[in-house]
């Protein structure tokens, strides 16, 4: 076997220089990052009609969708502010799925991601009202040096000058 004459150098090599990494809360192994971008494709209508407003930045707050975060995959995710949104249907009511739920939740909690839950049945109903519920979630856990939605805040007034 014969050896490359010029081996990489400084940490060169076939991967990507610049990764995407999200840090260790939002990376998942292989199965759950296939098994997220599987679930992309088949979204439930709630989950469509909610991922085409948040998709959109409300108040300037970027989400994720279909996120996978280590065994698990998230609905939504806002990573600035560290914050689940999962789209529950009927079957989160039934057998062992409310035992369930509590385990991720609490998997979650165990790496500071806090878990807003929102039923199916409401985001059909009443979309408007469950975008300004997660919203409004979301800007109680953005921390203070987030950036200002746009336009921003109003200018300061020049000190010193009349």
């Amino acid at each position: 076997m014969m050896r490359d004459a010029n081996p990489p150098r400084n940490g060169e090599g076939d991967r990507a220089k610049r990764g995407g990494g999200a840090g260790a809360v939002l990376s998942g192994p292989g199965k759950a990052i296939r098994q997220s971008r599987r679930l992309r494709r088949v979204m439930t209508l709630p989950e469509v009609a909610l991922w085409a407003v948040l998709r959109g930045r409300p108040s300037g707050i970027k989400f994720r969708r279909q996120h996978p975060a280590g065994p698990y995959t998230i609905d939504f995710y806002c990573s600035d502010a560290m914050i689940a949104i999962e789209v529950d249907g009927e079957a989160h009511g039934r057998g062992d799925q409310p035992a369930r739920d509590a385990e991720r939740d609490d998997w979650f909690v165990r790496r500071g991601v806090m878990t807003l839950r929102v039923r199916a049945m409401d985001v059909l109903d009443d979309l408007d009202a469950v975008v300004a519920h997660v919203v409004e979630h979301v800007r109680l856990r953005l921390p203070l040096h987030h950036p200002a939605a746009p336009g921003g805040p109003p200018p300061r007034d020049k000190l010193g000058e009349d």
